[in-house]
């Protein structure tokens, strides 16, 4: 940061940042916030400084996180082995308290913790809380991992209109009392889909969507549903990349406007997207004929 910025060119970045501040006050978006920017301690900080920022200017933002990693760090404290199918994890009853101890317990509080202590309002929730996250077995052989059946959104409405920022952890509950693990991303289409939100971020450890995966110039810096799908026949969409888009695809079916890929890599990428006309990652956006 250069810290020889005059006040005036200061006053001049923040007038430049009117017109998206009016266009996004009071709007929803939701931040679908994991990976890498979750482990850095000092990208974690920023990210959090980015979402009391854009809070305090009058933008209701809801958080949504994992925590893949922790988890498997935890298993490995209590000498469980990790267990993959498929890229999803074998999850029996021990580890799912496991992974809602770290979820809805360590993780979301720290996360709450720092937002407050960038002047942030924040409230953590699971997806148990309230039902928010209603879910059943996707699939005997891998345990409690659960498919999402209903989001029951008024719980972060009500924290919304009370001016806090909901941090939602990703585990899902049924009628019989049991609770599932639930892919972070497939969690936040949901949600900000329910709430009809305005944008949906999801942050990742690449720069957005690659035409050519070696080549970090060839980024594709907006694409509509149908483009995307032809890029799943092309195999440009390939590996890690399908679930993340189907979620944003998903997402834009659900009634959010707009669904950003987004490098969490980058510091400040938020505040980039959101405050300035030079967006960051890849949008994705409906067809017009849709």
């Amino acid at each position: 940061m250069d810290h020889n910025i005059s006040n005036l060119e200061r006053a001049e970045v923040l007038t430049q940042a009117l017109p998206y501040i009016k266009r996004y006050n009071g709007k929803i978006v939701v931040v679908k916030y994991g990976g890498n920017a979750m482990i850095n301690e000092q990208l974690k900080k920023q990210v959090m400084e980015d979402i009391a920022l854009l809070s305090l200017i009058g933008i209701k933002i809801v958080l949504v996180h994992g925590g893949g990693p922790e988890i498997s760090e935890m298993m490995s404290k209590v000498g469980k082995k990790a267990e993959f199918v498929n890229g999803l994890r074998v999850t029996d009853k021990e580890t799912m308290d496991i992974a809602q101890m770290v979820l809805a317990g360590k993780v979301n509080k720290n996360l709450v913790n720092l937002l407050g202590t960038k002047g942030g309002k924040a409230i953590g929730i699971s997806g148990m809380d309230g039902h928010l996250i209603e879910a059943k077995m996707k699939n005997e052989a891998l345990g409690y991992v659960g498919e999402i059946t209903k989001v029951n959104i008024e719980p972060i409405h009500d924290l919304l209109e009370k001016g806090y920022i909901p941090v939602v952890s990703t585990i899902g509950c049924d009628n019989e009392g049991n609770s599932y693990n639930i892919n972070g991303d497939t969690a936040a289409a949901y949600i900000a889909g329910a709430l009809q939100a305005e944008r949906l971020i999801m942050m990742t450890d690449i720069a957005g969507l690659l035409r050519d995966v070696n080549d970090p110039n060839s980024l594709i810096s907006e694409i509509t549903v149908n483009e995307a799908k032809e890029l799943y026949k092309e195999g440009v969409i390939s590996g890690g990349m399908i679930p993340k888009v189907d979620c944003c695809i998903e997402a834009i079916y659900e009634g959010v406007k707009k669904v950003i890929i987004m490098d969490g890599r980058v510091p400040h990428s938020i505040l980039v997207e959101i405050l300035t006309n030079e967006g960051a990652g890849t949008m994705v956006v409906g067809d017009t004929n849709d």
